[in-house]
């Protein structure tokens, strides 16, 4: 046990860093995206925090195998470059026991990944599109601060109010309408002023509009004296249309359940993929450990670029053959299994390669 807490430790240390590392290189890309939202205030800040969170499993389920393939060859490599791995064989450790406290380990990893990619994974997507359906359908107002300008999303224009109401209503509005996006340089500008504004819109809340009370319109190119001056007692400014909003149900957020009770091919396949990830652990897990022997000379990272290679290999062919099989060029019953096979096959190789040269050898002698 105590070799077996050893090994566990190191593995789980490396896995935790590298899994940290490429986490924060995906959400950063979409750190970028949500920040753009925010600036532009089609996102509230809240919004995009609890976005990244929900997501953080999504990604978690992906980077993690990678993450524990990676700290098993620096593990092991380091261990072989060390000669910690030929010290063991000494004392009586065999390679065998040494590879069953591997695949003990990978284990612990794929009850992880299960309840990532079945459960969490799923629940946390439900959840992110249910706050990007909130940020959609918010009011224009919501976010408007008293005394501080404020810009419309998609780039309608900005309004400035001296007071905001529990209501919603807006008082002392300063308003500038942004021109269309085509225009020229000429085109008229329009700055409203008024006592109040508060939006209201269509029941199918895909029309909405900005009605003020008392004030004034003007509308002018800027650096003219030609100016259309328009007193109102009600002024209603329709903003961009918002597209009425279609229920679209991602794979990645139907439950586990539901995908084993449905017949349909695309949530056949998202479910062997569910069931593939934590395969994948053990998978590399097996790949791992013949890619990391390496001697002392050549160091513990010289098979690291080869093994990056192949586990790219992997993920690709995963994903070719489970496109091949959402369009019909491959029946479902093939599964992603074969893959895993090439992968296992090839692993064994490596591993028993040694193995099988010696046999032959001890066959010629006699």
């Amino acid at each position: 046990m105590i070799i077996f807490r050893y090994i566990f430790r190191e593995v789980l240390t490396s896995t935790v860093a590298v899994c940290t590392i490429l986490l924060m290189i995906l959400i950063s890309g979409r750190l970028v995206k949500y920040l753009a939202k925010v600036a532009a205030s089609t996102m509230d800040f809240s919004a995009m925090i609890a976005l990244l969170g929900y997501r953080v499993p999504s990604l978690l389920e992906l980077t993690l195998p990678l993450a524990f393939f990676l700290a098993l060859l620096l593990c092991l490599g380091r261990m072989h470059a060390d000669n910690e791995i030929s010290v063991l064989h000494a004392c009586g450790v065999s390679e065998r026991r040494l590879l069953g406290y591997v695949l003990l380990i990978a284990g612990l990893f794929a009850i992880s990944v299960s309840y990532l990619s079945l459960i969490l994974s799923p629940l946390g997507m439900q959840r992110a599109e249910f706050v990007a359906e909130a940020q959609r359908s918010r009011g224009v107002f919501d976010d408007v601060i008293a005394k501080k300008f404020y810009p419309f999303r998609d780039g309608d224009g900005v309004i400035h109010a001296d007071a905001v109401s529990d209501n919603q209503v807006l008082s002392e509005v300063f308003l500038v309408l942004s021109p269309p996006s085509s225009a020229t340089k000429s085109a008229p500008a329009i700055v409203v002023s008024a006592k109040e504004a508060q939006q209201q819109s269509t029941d199918s809340n895909t029309k909405k509009y900005i009605v003020l009370t008392g004030g004034l319109r003007y509308e002018g190119v800027p650096g003219s004296t030609n100016y259309h001056i328009t007193e109102f007692e009600e002024y209603g400014i329709r903003l961009s249309e918002s597209p009425p909003y279609e229920q679209h149900v991602d794979l990645e957020s139907i439950s586990t359940a539901d995908l084993m009770i449905s017949k349909e091919v695309e949530h056949k396949v998202a479910l062997q993929w569910r069931f593939s990830l934590p395969l994948m652990i053990f998978v590399v897990a097996l790949l791992a450990w013949p890619l990391s022997r390496a001697s002392p000379r050549q160091g513990q990272y010289s098979k690291l670029l080869p093994a990056i290679l192949l586990y790219l290999f992997y993920l690709v062919g995963l994903n070719a053959l489970r496109g091949s099989i959402e369009s019909g060029a491959v029946p479902l019953w093939v599964t992603l299994l074969p893959m895993h096979c090439i992968l296992i096959i090839l692993a064994l190789f490596l591993t028993f390669r040694g193995s099988f040269k010696r046999y032959q050898a001890y066959i010629r002698s006699k």
